[in-house]
């Protein structure tokens, strides 16, 4: 009894157990309902709002892309519109040619018809000098028969004493008519030289700006400015001293003027602010490679300018030599003209006017263009430009009418061809244009590269710069020749033959720069 009994608990409290765990175990798949059927409604909750957002983002986008394509609808509109203006104004510009064509067609039109009107006239001019040789050869008959019969003269007495009559006679009168002859066409060569000169002014209508010494460097903010400064000032004295350009960083905003007389220099720092300033690294040795590579850099693009030069004006056959000296020409000015832009207008004009009177049109148009090539030499010369000009042409091959009218054409020597006269004439027009030239430009040029010669007759001074227009003189100096106590001597020395030797206004100052650099490499 008692055995059953326990067996009964035991038993019992195993079914407990098992129905416990039972009970457990469902209301744990309850709570994991519950929470999966929160989670579904949270997600289904999320999914909702995304779907909403994304349509909203949707439309936003939608709505930008209709307002970039109406944007960009107008902007193309005014672009056709713009071009539409420029090619009415190209049709105007061509029916305006046409018609000047035209009207020069019917003046041709009337010189041939009063040329007409000349050759019948002298026609009858003629007829009328027949009929009065007629009347003339009668009247001498009838005087030489009076002759016989008064004076007893025989024959050729009277013969000869009609026939120096007669030579007085006609001398008298073809003197008289070769004089009006002359006359006459010396009143047409003037009308017709005015002619010439007027159509071809008329035809080569070019625009005149005077160069100027000062260029202007755009930064995107005046923090830049300190940047280009540096520390103690070091990176704008090595700028300067790299260049020779003088460069003014005062209150102007997010601007940097940049002052030299010689354009390449100017362009070479223009440039190499510019490459600095993107890339960010400013310091002196950086400064020192950039402006070297865009030294090199200007040097192919003169080479290149050049070749487009001779290839516009179809020149060919031309010395690579002269190739270069033409592109240097465009750094270059006279008189606050840029010199390419003169060479080329001269060339043109030259052109034209020797097809006017009949001459080789592509020799006018070689000399015009080389007639000023003795104005950009590497190193200076004491020959005039022309003279210069004339040696380099004969020694790179040009054609002898090419050289005398690249050196007559301001009289250095005499004229040998039609073609110097013609340059000299087209090089006078295109420098009489109003605003193409400043007549002080040149002496001001001088005045600066005199000061640089006078720096540079030292010893020791590697090389000048004059800035500032002319009130400062800076000299670098090498360091292994001059010591610190010489550079003082040095500057005293330079200021006393500027102020014996030179003429020039206010006071020029004179700053001797000596810089000793020590540089290693760690491998």
């Amino acid at each position: 009894m008692t055995t059953t009994a326990i067996i009964i608990s035991v038993i019992c409290l195993i079914v407990g157990a098992v129905a416990g765990m039972l009970f457990s175990k469902s209301s744990l798949n309850t709570k994991a309902k519950f929470i999966i059927d929160d989670a579904q409604k949270n997600a289904d909750n999320l999914l909702e709002k995304a779907s909403l957002q994304a349509e909203s983002i949707k439309k936003d986008k939608h709505l930008q892309a209709k307002e970039k394509f109406l944007e960009l609808k107008s902007q193309h509109d005014a672009d056709i519109q713009s071009r539409e203006k420029k090619m009415q104004e190209a049709e105007k510009r061509t029916k305006d040619k046409e018609n000047k064509l035209n009207d020069e067609l019917s003046k041709t039109g009337k010189l041939e018809k009063d040329l007409d009107r000349q050759i019948a006239d002298y026609a009858k001019k003629n007829e009328i000098i027949e009929r009065k040789q007629q009347e003339l050869d009668s009247a001498t008959a009838k005087k030489v028969e009076m002759l016989e019969k008064i004076a007893n003269y025989t024959a050729d007495e009277a013969k000869a004493e009609l026939v120096e009559t007669l030579k007085a006679e006609a001398k008298t009168r073809a003197q008289a008519h070769v004089q009006s002859i002359m006359e006459e066409a010396q009143l047409n060569a003037k009308s017709e030289a005015r002619k010439i000169v007027i159509q071809t002014i008329q035809r080569i209508g070019t625009e005149q700006a005077i160069e100027n010494s000062v260029s202007v460097f755009n930064i995107e903010s005046d923090e830049v400015k300190g940047r280009i400064i540096g520390r103690e000032g070091r990176n704008i004295r090595a700028l300067e001293a790299m260049t020779g350009v003088e460069i003014i960083v005062d209150d102007t905003p997010e601007a940097i003027l940049l002052s030299c007389f010689d354009p390449v220099r100017r362009e070479i720092a223009r440039l190499s602010l510019h490459r600095l300033v993107t890339d960010g690294r400013i310091h002196p040795a950086r400064i020192e490679e950039v402006v070297e590579k865009t030294r090199k850099m200007i040097e192919e693009e003169i080479i290149e300018v050049g070749k487009r030069t001779i290839i516009d004006l179809g020149i060919h056959g031309l010395h690579p030599e002269l190739v270069k000296i033409v592109g240097r020409m465009k750094y270059r000015s006279s008189y606050g003209q840029n010199l390419l832009q003169h060479s080329r207008e001269v060339a043109n004009i030259a052109a034209t006017m020797a097809a006017e009177l009949g001459l080789n049109v592509k020799m006018a148009k070689r000399a015009g263009l080389l007639h000023d090539i003795g104005k950009v030499p590497e190193q200076e010369s004491e020959l005039p430009h022309a003279l210069l000009g004339m040696q380099w042409a004969e020694k790179y091959g040009e054609n002898a009418e090419v050289v005398n009218a690249i050196g007559a054409h301001h009289d250095e020597v005499e004229m040998t061809s039609l073609l110097s006269p013609i340059i000299q004439v087209a090089d006078a027009i295109s420098g009489a244009r109003p605003g193409a030239r400043r007549q002080v430009l040149e002496s001001y040029i001088q005045r600066l590269k005199d000061l640089e010669a006078a720096a540079l007759s030292f010893e020791g001074v590697s090389s000048a710069y004059a800035i500032q227009a002319g009130r400062e003189l800076r000299v670098m100096v090498e360091s292994g020749r001059v010591n610190d106590e010489q550079s003082a001597q040095l500057s005293y020395d330079i200021s006393e033959k500027i102020q014996n030797e030179l003429t020039y206004p206010g006071q020029v100052r004179v700053t001797v720069i000596r810089e000793t650099r020590a540089v290693n490499i760690a491998r």
